[in-house]
């Protein structure tokens, strides 16, 4: 059986945080900040309805001006956007280190330097290619010596 959920609406007045519940008429209460409004509607919530706090789940929604909503719309759209192409640049990269490393015979400190990065974040990159194995992306890459190939034999 799916839990009810209900929305906690908070718009700023002046220090506070006023808070309604629009499934729940009558249900209004207020925090000072953002952070406490979810532990204060639930509890409001389970004593107008006599149940367990537990009993469902609380949506917070903040009430913004458009405009405001609007920008923090936009950033979080492209924090998303940054997040996903952050996990491409790890796999591509992890991908090509793997191949200096491997096919090319580079040393660890030599891939890093041919991709702009720390030798230390090649390792981290060839270690976690190492761990997806084949399934992930077509080939399993194995890591002899803790990243180190032939020559490289300071760390």
């Amino acid at each position: 059986m799916k839990r009810k959920t209900y929305t906690a609406r908070c718009q700023r007045s002046g220090d506070w945080w006023a808070i309604s519940v629009p499934e729940l008429r009558g249900v209004h209460t207020q925090a000072r900040r953002l952070e406490k409004a979810e532990a204060i509607v639930r509890d409001a919530i389970a004593l107008f309805l006599d149940v367990a706090s537990d009993s469902f789940d609380v949506r917070i929604e903040p009430v913004l001006p458009r405009d405001l909503q609007g920008k923090v719309g936009r950033a979080r759209k492209v924090r998303g956007e940054a997040e996903v192409l952050q996990r491409e640049a790890a796999i591509a990269s992890a991908e090509v280190a793997a191949d200096l490393v491997q096919t090319a015979h580079l040393t660890v400190r030599d891939a890093g330097r041919v991709l702009g990065l720390s030798h230390q974040r090649i390792t981290q990159l060839l270690k976690a290619a190492s761990g997806r194995g084949k399934g992930s992306h077509g080939r399993g890459i194995r890591v002899a010596g803790a990243g180190r190939s032939q020559g490289d034999r300071s760390a």
